[in-house]
């Protein structure tokens, strides 16, 4: 019997790959899509190929299809056997075999392409069995920590796609960070529809601080004292974001234009649920799309213009501060 030869992408066509990748990207996230039109040719052929290994991952952990209603998660055995094939799935896309499924097979191929590593997928992976396990952060550190498996990872891995170096340790830093800051306004912006789902990633020091009880925060009479913790979270984000756009300095034009671009379209998400007070969760909070191509003109500004300020405060973390919480 004949062992199946060593191929990055399974084997399967790249331009297949990439068109199947596009068409994910596309559906299940009209930011991303939008930003990565800034990239070169080749840089957003292999951010599609990232997003939907990302996509998939995350649609086989919630047992969902790209992105919508979860699937029934009453039994942990059954999420953690999703998780435990997202791992198989991935080892062997990172073996440069065959998968029956072209998100991991283009992962494969990225991989290769940019020497993406076993740890760097491990730790975003690590993301998806954190919340099979039930996780809700008890404090604010906890919360940093899984947006870094669930973002900042992916951000890490971005740069890497962008040509970043992995001895380039301190755009790597600023690259988890814009990670951070996407997946702080996530957290903000869907505060409501987690709590449906029976999930919760606001720190729950913070939550007792205002006296909730257990499950009562994203209750309607409850909005008016959430609303008041969205100023500390937002201002969290926005320090993530202003220090990503210092790691954005040392990029090329085109990939530089995209990653601002894509950090000025999240922000806005983050600011208009702190505008919009206790109302922010009556209903989905979007950028729309003359808003976003806005965004984007401004970061082609930024990008020419490339003098960001970055945060308020100094810079004394790193990537390291939050990893690992699972291992590979």
């Amino acid at each position: 019997m004949r062992s199946t030869p060593a191929v990055a992408g399974g084997g399967r066509n790249r331009a297949s790959l990439v068109r199947q990748a596009r068409a994910a990207i596309e559906e299940g996230s009209h930011s991303f899509a939008a930003a990565s039109k800034l990239f070169d040719r080749r840089t957003r052929e292999r951010a599609w190929l990232l997003y939907a290994w990302c996509r998939r991952c995350d649609d086989i952990a919630d047992n969902q299809e790209m992105g919508g209603p979860l699937g029934d998660q009453g039994n942990p055995k059954s999420a953690e056997d999703r998780v435990q094939a997202i791992r198989v799935l991935t080892r062997r896309a990172l073996e440069e075999q065959p998968t029956a499924d072209p998100a991991f097979d283009g992962f494969g191929l990225v991989a290769d392409e940019c020497n993406l590593s076993p740890e760097m997928a491990g730790d975003v992976i690590s993301g998806f069995a954190l919340d099979a396990g039930g996780f809700t952060p008890k404090n604010e550190r906890d919360m940093l920590r899984y947006c870094y498996h669930v973002a900042g990872a992916v951000g890490i891995m971005m740069a890497r796609l962008m040509g970043v170096p992995e001895d380039d340790g301190e755009t790597l830093d600023r690259a988890c960070d814009l990670g951070l800051a996407f997946q702080i306004a996530n957290i903000a912006r869907d505060i409501v529809e987690d709590d449906a789902a029976g999930r919760c990633y606001l720190p729950a020091e913070w939550l007792a601080e205002k006296d909730f009880a257990p499950g009562e925060h994203a209750k309607p009479h409850n909005r008016f004292v959430l609303a008041s913790l969205m100023p500390r979270l937002i201002g969290m984000m926005e320090t993530y974001e202003a220090a990503a756009r210092l790691g954005a300095k040392k990029l090329g034009f085109r990939k530089r234009w995209a990653v601002l671009s894509a950090a000025n379209i999240y922000g806005a998400i983050g600011r208009k649920v702190l505008d919009r007070g206790q109302l922010a969760w009556d209903r989905r909070v979007v950028v729309p799309g003359y808003e976003k191509l806005w965004h984007v003109i401004r970061g082609f500004g930024q990008a020419l213009v490339n003098r960001p300020a970055g945060p308020s405060v100094p810079i004394t973390w790193t990537r390291h501060d939050f990893r690992p919480v699972a291992g590979w």
